[in-house]
């Protein structure tokens, strides 16, 4: 009987939870000042202090359990057809309100914050295609200076000398420089690993993620190395409360050209570079043709090397799982879901204009 109570009691949490996030979501203001700058990082640096040392990730034997006893309950319905089906209802509406409530309280707020153009001061608008040559010019420039430098001839592609672990092990520097420019982007502890699921993580076409539960940022570990150093610092800046993917990139790309290690500054500007130059071709098919032959062969190769990685593991259920987290998005504050990925540009320029990178 205490059970049925508790799980009602629950159910009708659940529905109150629901609308306290959507009247939260129409109040940034009070977002920032009282859960990003106050709450949310104390449960941040907590949930980092308690998993961060652990060498593997606890949110992925956390996710491995709850898909277990979603397997199990399943189960448990189909085997037992006559069971009192309400109780089974309440039941999972329950487990549901447990999960929203630690996943909004632990990060999920994060969605409603303000946009980084308000907190980093920064001019918001659209670009026009003047400004985007121009910024794509500035990313060409320094793509093809850190290509040559790091490698022996221009047709040869960027090869990171060093392991996967290295990598994962140097991303927090890049933060502690760019913590010495912005504050808020300091890092610590490092709580970054790789993904026990990156097999599984790879065929749904996901190269990381962020567990909210346990505060832990997980990296598909089978990417190729040269797309590893801005995927590390893709998923930090989630873990620092950037919930939004455009503005993730954005982070993510402050942190990696900020690094003094210029195998991350490569990284960083050959990931923007390719958002250039998708927005650029949206534009104009001519100059996207134009920027294209400007591009060392050693370049292109680093391109087609992700490219072809992805390729290799396209499957029918790849689209699915996009699909479910293009609908996520859009119900988390990001209306054009997995587009948002694409939408760093006008970030870059706005930023440009005023700290020039």
């Amino acid at each position: 009987m205490y059970k049925e109570k508790r799980n009602i009691l629950l159910s009708i949490f659940l529905f109150l939870q629901i609308l306290i996030v959507a009247f939260l979501s129409g109040q940034p203001s009070l977002i920032e000042k009282y859960y990003v700058n106050g709450i949310y990082p104390v449960i941040a640096r907590f949930l980092r202090h308690l998993f961060g040392w652990i060498p593997f990730s606890m949110g992925d034997i956390l996710y491995g359990i709850l898909i277990i006893l979603l397997i199990r309950f399943i189960w448990n319905i189909i085997r037992n057809p006559g069971k009192n089906r309400k109780q089974q209802l309440f039941q999972f509406l329950a487990a549901i309100s447990v999960f929203y409530f630690f996943f909004y309280l632990f990060w999920g707020l994060n969605y409603s914050r303000q946009p980084l153009t308000e907190s980093l001061q920064l001019e918001k608008k659209e670009f026009n295609i003047d400004e985007l040559e121009q910024i794509t010019e500035k990313i060409i420039f320094k793509t093809k200076r850190l290509q040559s430098g790091l490698s022996e001839h221009d047709s040869l592609p960027v090869i990171i000398t060093y392991s996967k672990e290295k990598i994962i092990e140097l991303t927090s520097e890049g933060y502690s420089a760019l913590g010495e420019k912005f504050p808020e982007f300091k890092y610590e502890p490092v709580s970054l690993k790789k993904s026990l699921f990156s097999l599984p993580l790879t065929y749904m076409g996901f190269s990381g993620y962020l567990n909210p539960l346990t505060g832990e940022a997980q990296v598909d570990y089978l990417i190729p190395k040269i797309n590893l150093p801005f995927t590390c610092s893709h998923e930090v800046a989630h873990q620092m409360g950037i919930a939004s993917e455009n503005e993730a990139n954005f982070v993510g790309f402050l942190a990696s050209i900020s690094h003094q290690d210029p195998y991350f500054q490569y990284a960083g500007y050959l990931l923007v570079l390719r958002y250039a130059l998708i927005d650029i071709r949206r534009y104009d098919k001519k100059l996207f043709k134009y920027y294209l032959d400007q591009l060392p062969e050693g370049v292109l190769k680093n391109i087609r090397e992700s490219d072809e990685f992805w390729r290799k593991y396209e499957n029918p259920l790849e689209p699915f799982f996009k699909k479910f987290y293009d609908h996520y998005l859009k119900y988390n504050q990001q209306p054009d879901g997995l587009k948002t990925y694409n939408q760093i540009m006008d970030l870059l320029i706005s930023y440009d204009k005023k700290n020039p990178f």
